[in-house]
């Protein structure tokens, strides 16, 4: 029997992703959770073959799950599952630990072939992916853009760009008001921005926010 926790906050997104995994494997039971304090519990306290991950929960978001569970040495093969394009965060999961990173929008057999293979001890990497991997490796320096941003930094420009306040962020990411303002600051001087508009315009070019 293979046992498989999924954790997202969505009960639709669970219900679909146990139908499609239901009828492509066989001797499948499933765990859900929806938020990532819930997970970690549930991680700690049961054995899983695999955890498929959304980044956008609740509270902590998946990726901070993420890094919780390697920090830990806990060693459950993780896929994240997520809506954001995967130019925007599958290396940065990759390099976090997670043995794959699909799109919501991915064909059901995909999340099937990809399930499947990691369980069998493998890495899911899409051909795009792939490309992006190797381009990474042969690149120097900090990088440009948006890719230069820390995980948190990123998170805050998303969540600021799509209109959230200071405040609302600090509350949302657990942070203080001071430490998230720190962050902005970081960010503007490193995109060479001065104003939230102008993060906002850029983000909605690079399509982090719609």
């Amino acid at each position: 029997m293979t046992h498989i926790l999924i954790a997202d906050d969505h009960t639709i997104v669970r219900k679909g992703l146990k139908q499609i995994l239901s009828e492509g494997m066989k001797d499948v039971a499933f765990t859900e959770s929806s938020n990532a304090s819930e997970t970690l519990v549930l991680i700690k306290t049961n054995p899983f073959d695999i955890l498929i991950l959304d980044l956008s929960m609740p509270g902590r978001s998946g990726l901070d799950l993420l890094k919780d569970v390697k920090a830990q040495a806990i060693k459950l093969p993780i896929l994240v599952l997520s809506m954001y394009p995967e130019d925007q965060y599958a290396l940065r999961v990759i390099k976090a630990g997670a043995m794959g990173y699909m799109t919501k929008d991915s064909a059901p057999e995909e999340l099937v072939n990809a399930v499947t293979k990691i369980l069998n001890g493998g890495k899911y990497i899409s051909a795009t992916l792939s490309e992006q991997l190797f381009a990474s490796i042969q690149e120097s320096g900090a990088g440009e853009g948006y890719e230069q941003l820390s995980d948190r930094e990123f998170q805050v420009l998303q969540l600021i760009a799509s209109g959230k306040t200071v405040s609302e962020v600090a509350v949302i990411l657990a942070l203080s008001v001071k430490t998230v303002s720190t962050y902005r600051t970081r960010i503007l001087e490193k995109l060479h921005f001065s104003t939230n508009a102008e993060l906002t315009r850029y983000a909605m070019q690079q399509k982090i926010v719609e």
